[in-house]
């Protein structure tokens, strides 16, 4: 009897052993047809993202014109970054991206406010939101064309609009080094106020109307509503519009591109474009990507303290 149960055991233990191997085979086989699927994928991020980071790292401690060939590298340490301190260009450059992130908290005002007016009081709801949503996907450049001519200093609409409102010298606008970066301010906000709005919406929807009706309940005004219920059930969605949109304007390059081209005496110069005329422009390449780096570490610590901010204002 004790040997007919041993040789069951040992035949037991055997299957285990087998359906244990056929498994495994299996799982081998899935790991790989999973790693072949996504390998496509992490080809291309590394050739086109991770491979140009670390470039763009190590070229920062160097002297590089890429036209010259690798032969022309030379290793400066930490030069470039030196140079930058003393770079007026740069230092302007960066006051300007500084300045440019008040456009952030201004657009997602404005968004908030047409957003609950649009989610309410509104008819014809989707009318609104594609009117709005619609300069956020056009062409960059078909809009700088357009606001070129309305801040155009002598015919442009703007300026004939303020002429007939008694004014007789009014801004030139992007001719102007002291309202140019502001113009940009004004497009940049006028094209993002869509894309803020719609998300704000979404936000809004989502809110449970039992809130409101409890506040309705013990008597609370449209203003106490807004700032115990709305505001607050909004705080991811306003805590995701703030991050996005302040790396965004460290970004802004298509305006300038085609509007200032970072003039006039660099009253529009961003960071990103200094950039792009100091590689390829100028070919200094080195020096280029210690802006880079700066750019990076720059956007890596106002996304840092955004993040521990948010602890005190954001409730999930």
């Amino acid at each position: 009897m004790m040997e007919l149960d041993t040789k069951i055991a040992s035949r037991q233990r055997w299957f285990s052993f087998k359906r244990k191997q056929r498994t495994s085979k299996l799982q081998k086989k899935e790991t790989i047809a999973g790693f072949l699927f996504v390998f496509p994928m992490l080809a291309g991020v590394s050739v086109l993202t991770l491979f140009p980071i670390v470039a763009t790292f190590v070229l920062s401690f160097t002297k590089w014109n890429f036209i010259a060939g690798f032969e022309e590298l030379e290793w400066i340490g930490f030069d470039n970054l030196r140079n930058l301190l003393g770079d007026n260009v740069f230092r302007k450059s960066l006051l300007n991206n500084s300045i440019f992130m008040f456009t952030v908290p201004i657009c997602m005002a404005v968004s908030l406010f047409l957003a609950i007016i649009i989610n309410k009081k509104v008819y014809m709801k989707d009318y609104f939101k594609v009117a709005f949503f619609m300069p956020y996907i056009s062409s960059v450049v078909a809009i700088a064309v357009v606001w070129q001519v309305l801040f155009h200093p002598s015919a442009g609409p703007v300026n004939e609009t303020l002429r007939a409102f008694g004014i007789e010298n009014p801004p030139l606008w992007i001719a102007d080094p002291q309202f140019a970066l502001i113009s940009l301010m004004i497009i940049h906000i006028w094209i993002s106020i869509g894309f803020n709005m719609i998300i704000y919406i979404a936000g809004l929807q989502a809110i449970p109307k039992d809130l409101y009706e409890a506040a309705d309940i013990d008597g609370a005004n449209g203003w106490m509503k807004f700032r115990k219920i709305t505001f607050p059930m909004l705080s991811p969605t306003s805590f995701f519009l703030l991050v996005t949109g302040i790396i965004a304007t460290f970004k802004v390059f298509d305006l300038v591109a085609v509007l200032t081209k970072g003039g006039p005496l660099h009253s529009t110069s961003m960071i990103v474009w200094y950039l792009y005329e100091t590689a390829f422009v100028n070919l200094n390449i080195g020096y280029a990507s210690s802006m880079a780096l700066v750019l990076f570490f720059f956007v890596l610590l106002i996304t840092v303290l955004q993040w521990i901010g948010q602890k005190k204002w954001v409730n999930y």
